[in-house]
């Protein structure tokens, strides 16, 4: 029989509608930047954009703490704000109730502010179906970083051989794969407000409802 001892899934993007981050990021903090400063939100957006893709791929990127002394904005509070906005993918649930009745092993890897993954863990009610709720703040490395992998293993007792991960960005995707992650899908449609995405070297899904069947093969269900 084939087995599956651990299933890693990212957060935001993956379980979680990313339009909420979008908005917070693309709309609400370069407005409110723009009316403090009195200038035109399009161009304030520009900066916001490049200030933040100059970092791309590091912990800063993701960091909440850095950007508030960045931007002078308190982040924690908009999304504190904006958390009505905050919501499960289709599909979720239904691939979350999958593995807790199948008993397979599920943890949460995320780039994002454990602040922020308490946050939507409270709004959204999930926490109860993963092992750990896993912070790349906690192993101070962002998951771009394929050292973030043997940590992550080490951390939760797992072979990288026998690992599902599956994230809505093709860098981690690729740390992952370089650390020895074996089985690695990608999430087309993370943000129901933005395009889809395309992943030329990696198996990938709209919902993860739909790897039921490939994991239930691998479960020998």
């Amino acid at each position: 029989m084939n087995h599956c001892p651990i299933v890693v899934l990212d957060m935001d993007g993956t379980l979680l509608d990313l339009a909420f981050d979008d908005r917070l990021w693309n709309q609400v903090l370069p407005a409110r930047l723009a009316a403090r400063r009195g200038r035109p939100v399009e161009e304030v957006r520009a900066e916001v954009a490049a200030t933040l893709g100059s970092v791309r791929g590091t912990l800063p990127w993701y960091c909440l703490d850095h950007w508030e002394s960045q931007f002078g904005v308190s982040l924690h509070a908009l999304e504190e704000e904006l958390a009505a906005h905050i919501a499960l993918r289709p599909g979720t649930l239904d691939f979350l109730r999958f593995l807790r009745e199948h008993g397979v092993r599920t943890l949460i890897a995320t780039n994002a502010h454990p602040a922020s993954l308490a946050r939507k863990m409270a709004r959204t009610g999930i926490a109860t179906f993963f092992e750990a709720l896993v912070s790349a703040h906690s192993l101070g490395l962002p998951k771009e970083d394929a050292a973030f992998w043997p940590a992550l293993c080490a951390m939760a007792g797992m072979d990288p051989a026998d690992c599902v991960f599956v994230d809505d960005n093709a860098a981690v995707l690729d740390a992952a794969r370089t650390a020895g992650v074996r089985h690695l899908f990608g999430v087309r449609t993370p943000s129901s407000t933005g395009a889809v995405k395309v992943f030329p070297t990696y198996a990938s899904v709209d919902r993860l409802s739909e790897l039921i069947p490939w994991l239930s093969g691998r479960l020998g269900l």
